[in-house]
């Protein structure tokens, strides 16, 4: 059994007072490493608690073919079964790795120094085929579909809660899916790596918004042919100009979402809300008009809505005999853009297996919750996080600014705090600088998700004191005319608040100057 351990070493970690008896994870340097007598070590996934901690060298076990056979099923967690996946990943990279070293050492033996140069350039390939691929999209050439698009570097997964959750708030083991695709997409293999998931369906998009521009280009990006209609049809033109100079024919523009579904495998409706969703579908030429049977054709609900319309949709389309999924979507337009961002899906769960390439042109994840319903209670839950926690930032600002404390001051020491977090970073930036023309997440819609929240709220009879007094807070900055901004411009409303009291207190002030002022004239 190996006990000498050295950076980089994937290892197996004995835990004792955790829930799982053991973690994967890889062994990385520490100055006081030797003063300890312990193991500085890096936990894949972050371990139930923590991304980094000390393993005594008796704990470790390494990670090889024989390890992983016994271990590998230690717990069936989704989040160990990540973890899990992700040393596999890094152990066949290294096991790559030195088969290629040992045939680069063989071969010289083999041939004349001729052959070491034709290693070289070879080398030379491999190691520039990204900056290739870059140039060659730069040059208006698409990648075959097969090949890592412009964001390939990303790793993707999709996974499978360990338990979903029904209808009526119960939850369950995952049986829904067979063990076969439930291990598949817990590990994220789909018959070769994520980013060679090759395009198999023809994609119809309803929309062409704030996200849906970022999520339609990056489907372009890898292979997807996209059936396209928007409301705003010049934009869906002008998009499909763009990309008739690249490769003519991967966009068709379609006069109404009932063509669009006809001429699709799989269609994608998002939109600015529940209203404008339903109507993408019921409507006089919706996708379900003029429709006797979808023949089992898949139609993926992305507009941020609340359960009791996603129900009603998938009642819709059930009816006509097509499949159902609702995917929620969490991020702002740079992720979409990036294609980086998290899709909660519930609904069909062979329609979530069927989307797998587009989800992983869009997204760095997506996760399978259950039935309908759940995947939007989530999506509200999480709007909400982000949605109080701004009002909280915004108001704190607008109190370091009365106080004559400087933002970016405030910013920069809440960024070495462990409270700093990528979204709350990115919303303290644009207050600091007023950047709220720049739209990387609507007032409006984060409005439109409070009140769908309440409503749900309502509906159980639960309190939400403080989803009711950011409501407020978003509801007074559209008033003021915000609706197209940036949803971090509530700072301008609790800032005018501040301004409103200066403007009543010189009110006030004037008006007492006037009174001492009259009665000092009657009293003469």
């Amino acid at each position: 059994m190996k006990t000498n351990f050295k950076a980089g070493d994937l290892v197996w970690t004995h835990l004792k007072k955790d829930t799982v008896a053991v973690w994967p994870a890889r062994v990385e340097n520490h100055p006081d490493q030797a003063a300890k007598g312990q193991i500085y070590v890096y936990y894949f996934n972050g371990k139930p608690n923590k991304q980094n901690g000390w393993a005594a060298p008796s704990s470790i076990t390494e990670y090889n073919e024989e390890t992983k056979a016994k271990l590998s099923q230690a717990s069936s967690r989704a989040d160990f079964k990540i973890a899990v996946a992700e040393i596999e990943a890094e152990y066949q990279k290294s096991q790559s790795k030195e088969d290629s070293e040992k045939g680069d050492a063989v071969e010289p033996e083999a041939e004349a120094p001729k052959p070491v140069r034709q290693s070289k350039r070879k080398s030379s390939n491999e190691s520039g085929e990204c900056s290739t691929s870059a140039s060659k999209i730069a040059k208006g050439k698409r990648k075959p579909a097969s090949e890592p698009v412009e964001n390939g570097t990303k790793q993707y997964k999709a996974i499978v809660a360990d338990t979903v959750v029904g209808g009526d708030g119960r939850t369950s083991p995952n049986s829904e899916l067979d063990p076969i695709d439930q291990a598949s997409l817990v590990t994220g293999d789909f018959g070769g790596t994520p980013q060679d998931m090759t395009p198999t369906s023809i994609i119809g998009f309803l929309g062409l918004g704030i996200m849906s521009t970022g999520m339609v280009n990056n489907l372009i990006k890898a292979g997807h042919k996209v059936n396209l209609w928007s409301r705003q049809i010049d934009k869906c033109y002008k998009l499909k100009e763009k990309v008739d100079e690249v490769n003519e024919g991967q966009v068709n523009v379609c006069v109404a979402p009932c063509d669009v579904m006809s001429e699709s495998d799989i269609v994608f409706n998002c939109c600015s809300d529940p209203e404008t969703a339903q109507k993408n579908v019921s409507d006089n030429c919706g996708v379900t008009h003029d429709c006797e049977n979808l023949n089992g054709k898949g139609f993926v609900e992305m507009t941020g809505i609340d359960p009791n319309t996603s129900l009603k949709l998938s009642e819709y389309i059930h009816a006509k005999g097509g499949r159902y999924l609702e995917a929620q979507l969490q991020g702002s337009r740079d992720e979409a853009a990036d294609g980086t961002l998290l899709v909660l899906t519930a609904g069909d769960n062979s329609l979530f297996i069927d989307c797998q390439s587009c989800f992983q042109a869009i997204s760095k994840s997506s996760l399978y919750l259950g039935e309908v319903g759940v995947a939007s209670k989530v999506y509200l839950i999480m709007q909400l996080m982000q949605g109080i926690s701004l009002v909280g930032l915004a108001e704190c600002l607008v109190l370091a600014d009365r106080c004559g404390i400087s933002g970016k001051d405030i910013i920069n020491i809440f960024n070495m705090t462990n409270m700093s977090s990528p979204y709350l970073r990115k919303k303290a930036n644009k207050i600091v600088d007023k950047d709220f023309k720049q739209v990387e997440q609507s007032i409006k819609n984060m409005q439109k998700d409070f009140r769908l929240a309440l409503g749900l709220s309502d509906e159980l009879m639960q309190p939400l004191i403080l989803t009711s007094a950011a409501n407020e807070v978003f509801k007074h900055s559209r008033k003021l005319g915000y609706d197209d901004h940036d949803c971090s411009c509530i700072y301008m409303k609790a800032r005018k608040g501040k301004e409103d009291n200066a403007v009543n207190h010189g009110t006030k002030v004037s008006c007492m100057k006037m009174v001492l002022k009259n009665t000092q004239e009657r009293e003469v």
